[in-house]
């Protein structure tokens, strides 16, 4: 973590830098370590001599952290939980690079610090109590204050049905809508190809869920989320991330259910901010 921790903080400067003042969302580290591990023997030997390290051990170590179903396994918040000095690195450098920012350009970056693939309260109390903790701890350091919130990402059903409850942690929701459709549906995003188009011809599905929102299922989730986190907390900030972001009809979903942004990828943009404009006026 002391090795990575430089590297995060100077990504963070830069990304505050750009955004000059702006409200920047960070989401924590989501994907399974499994990810980041070498898996070929060409990758591990490649791996072992620039490190240093003894190949069977890491060999050992990736085969260790392989997982049948990584999508519902060990990721998202539940590393947080087993690996708490992963999410305390990137709070830390969250914390510094901000604090960085705003001495050298006199305009404080807004940190919106993420928790992804919560399903209970519990895991976000635990997580947000270290990361305000870790924010405690370097703005008494250096001596100076900053804005920053900490919301999740509302990615599993049980999430959605709880939201009352985990909205007494959270400053703001963030539908993440490739894996709500995932985890509704029953449906893997990777495999779909197989027989969504069939399903899309047979009329099961109008159009492929994992293009635009699925109203009447996922949608209704979203709406009861919205409906019970701000029943908890009226001003609970609500926005989706994903390629639904980026489809107008999803888009005009969003603002008829009173969501408050969208988030995309850097190509859709300009198409999703023509469709808000578009829903906003309709």
């Amino acid at each position: 973590m002391a090795k990575i921790l430089p590297m995060q903080r100077r990504d963070f400067v830069e990304i505050f830098t750009i955004m000059k003042g702006l409200p920047c969302t960070i989401r924590l580290l989501d994907p399974p370590l499994h990810e980041f591990l070498p898996h070929s023997l060409e990758d591990v030997e490649a791996v072992a001599n620039a490190t240093g390290l003894d190949k069977a051990k890491l060999l050992e170590r990736a085969k260790d952290l392989h997982e049948v179903n990584p999508m519902l396994g060990h990721r998202g918040c539940r590393l947080g939980i087993t690996y708490p000095e992963i999410y305390e690195m990137q709070a830390r450098a969250i914390f510094e690079a901000a604090i960085e920012v705003a001495k050298a350009e006199g305009e404080a970056p807004v940190p919106e610090i993420m928790i992804p693939l919560v399903a209970t309260e519990k895991e976000l109390q635990i997580l947000k109590d270290r990361v305000d903790a870790i924010g405690r701890e370097v703005m008494d350091h250096e001596g100076m204050e900053i804005e920053y919130s900490v919301g999740t990402m509302i990615e599993l059903p049980r999430a959605a049905l709880k939201a009352d409850e985990i909205a007494r942690q959270a400053a703001f929701f963030s539908f993440g809508t490739n894996d709500l459709t995932q985890t509704t549906l029953g449906i893997s995003r990777d495999d779909s190809g197989r027989f969504m188009g069939a399903y899309v011809e047979q009329g099961i599905f109008e159009k492929d869920p994992f293009v635009t929102l699925d109203q009447s299922g996922v949608g209704d989730l979203i709406k009861i989320a919205r409906d019970r986190g701000r029943a908890t907390k009226p001003d609970l900030k609500l926005g989706i991330c994903g390629e639904h972001g980026g489809d107008p009809a999803s888009i005009t979903f969003c603002e008829k259910a009173g969501l408050d942004y969208v988030s995309c990828s850097p190509y859709r943009v300009p198409i999703a901010r023509l469709a808000a404009a578009q829903a906003a006026l309709s």
